[in-house]
């Protein structure tokens, strides 16, 4: 199989994301080139193969239109049976775009592979699906997180230039970081979060009574905020924030890849689940078999006798 891998470039830096996209052509057996458009005096990708590099002065970070138009000619010199994004702001935007001017078949959030069939989630993540394209090129975008080199990515690129005569009518002005308001988890270096897990809305008091025990903030996965029972300030995961705490508590939390993309980089995991096979058990420094409404209460209790 051959596969085109579209690497992305933010505020003058390459995004690791790349190393993903090599981790799912490699378990995939794939030969691959990679679509880049970036500053040609800065940082390349790490990797042996073809790297299709367009002049992110000419082209712009981002201008959806104009990279679409580059891809489809480096598919014409490729022809690649599968062109894979990051399911991210960028892969959203240009992949179904691309895929609507190929008439391919578009996979979108793959988190893992069954059998040579791509799997994603539906119903808000409660269930996965299998599938596979019928048509001669499938567009895919992988969920972050979900695929990862075993090793640093390692090997020099051959750079080929992509110029084109592709106009847009995007002007990309900047940046801006969304406003979180109130607490900031990604200061934080001690997290408690609720998954759908903890029941009801009246458990999440048991949660932030856990951090505030042990001195940190609470937050939450995506269906405990999608239910309105926490604000959207302290999800955690890809749709929410990204977090590094020095120790982080899932309660109820089963380890859907989104939201572990979150908080994988947390020094030290402790998972609280009644489920013994919850996926979340496999990130753990410590995982216990409990259930939370029974468990917490006392590790307050403890806490706050110290």
């Amino acid at each position: 199989m051959k596969m085109l891998l579209v690497a992305e470039y933010r505020q003058g830096e390459l995004l690791e994301s790349y190393t993903e996209l090599l981790a799912f052509a490699g378990i995939m057996g794939a030969e691959s080139a990679m679509f880049l458009t970036a500053g040609t005096a800065g940082e390349l990708p790490k990797f042996s193969g073809r790297l299709y590099l367009a002049e992110v002065a000419e082209f712009g970070e981002y201008n959806p239109d104009v990279h679409k138009q580059l891809l489809l000619e480096v598919v014409e010199k490729e022809h690649p049976e599968m062109i894979v994004f990051s399911h991210s702001s960028y892969g959203w935007d240009l992949a179904p775009r691309l895929a609507v001017s190929l008439k391919a078949g578009q996979i979108s959030e793959v988190v893992a592979l069954q059998d040579g069939a791509l799997v994603a989630p539906v119903c808000n993540g409660k269930l996965r699906r299998t599938m596979k394209s019928r048509g001669r090129i499938t567009v895919v975008t992988l969920q972050a997180g979900a695929f990862g080199l075993a090793d640093a990515a390692v090997g020099v690129p051959t750079v080929i230039p992509v110029t084109g005569n592709a106009k847009g009518n995007i002007d990309l002005q900047g940046y801006e970081m969304a406003e979180h308001g109130g607490v900031d988890l990604s200061k934080a270096e001690i997290i408690v979060s609720a998954g759908r897990g903890v029941g009801k809305p009246e458990n999440i008091a048991l949660v932030a009574g856990l951090a505030k025990a042990l001195g940190g903030e609470y937050g939450a996965s995506r269906p405990v905020v999608d239910s309105l029972w926490v604000e959207h300030n302290r999800q955690v995961g890809t749709t929410g924030l990204t977090v590094s705490p020095k120790l982080y508590v899932a309660c109820g939390i089963s380890g859907a890849v989104q939201h572990l993309a979150g908080m994988k980089k947390s020094e030290f995991v402790v998972a609280i689940n009644t489920d013994k096979d919850a996926p979340i058990g496999d990130m753990a420094d410590v995982f216990a078999v409990a259930d939370l409404k029974q468990l917490l209460p006392l590790l307050i209790e403890k806490l706050q006798a110290l």
